[in-house]
């Protein structure tokens, strides 16, 4: 595969520079085994629209054609579950779980992972990934099958984390 080389310019970051070294969606770490791609995400709702406003040029077009994205706040009525399951970005740099190459955080890191981007960091996201699915133990343990209205919240986080529970 030849590399691409990929130039970011938005609102958090001009000029970063990094290459496209795997084929989109292959390769991934055998720990890594994410139940919905980006696009997928996206569609269904997540962030409250807000995550992606100003970057989608950086990825493929028709990851935003079914998407409803609100550039002007954070607006959970627009995540599948109708509820907030995010803590501010200021929180997340306050835990030092941002990685400076993504400024956005984990789903920042996704995308262009699934787009075929491998970086130093990976391993510490895909732990941080991992840590997510003691989540779904307790959707099964406190929920009827399938019963999308329990542990919403729960359930809105697991799909910011590319987790799908809807079949749980």
């Amino acid at each position: 595969m030849t590399k691409k080389r990929v130039v970011v310019k938005d609102l958090m970051q001009v000029g970063y520079v990094y290459h496209l070294t795997e084929p989109v969606g292959k390769h991934f770490h055998p720990n890594f085994r994410a139940q919905l791609t980006p696009k997928e995400m996206l569609e269904l709702g997540v962030f409250g629209g807000k995550y992606m406003t100003d970057c989608t040029a950086e990825f493929p077009i028709d990851w935003f054609v079914k998407v409803r994205l609100c550039s002007e706040r954070h607006d959970p009525d627009l995540n599948l579950f109708g509820v907030n399951a995010s803590q501010p970005l200021a929180e997340w740099r306050r835990k030092g779980w941002i990685y400076k190459e993504d400024p956005r955080g984990w789903f920042q890191w996704y995308c262009r992972y699934y787009m075929g981007r491998r970086c130093p960091d990976d391993e510490r996201q895909i732990k941080r990934w991992r840590a997510m699915s003691r989540h779904i133990g307790q959707i099964k343990k406190n929920c009827r099958p399938r019963d999308l209205d329990c542990h919403r919240r729960q359930r809105q986080a697991l799909l910011h984390w590319a987790y799908d529970s809807r079949n749980i």
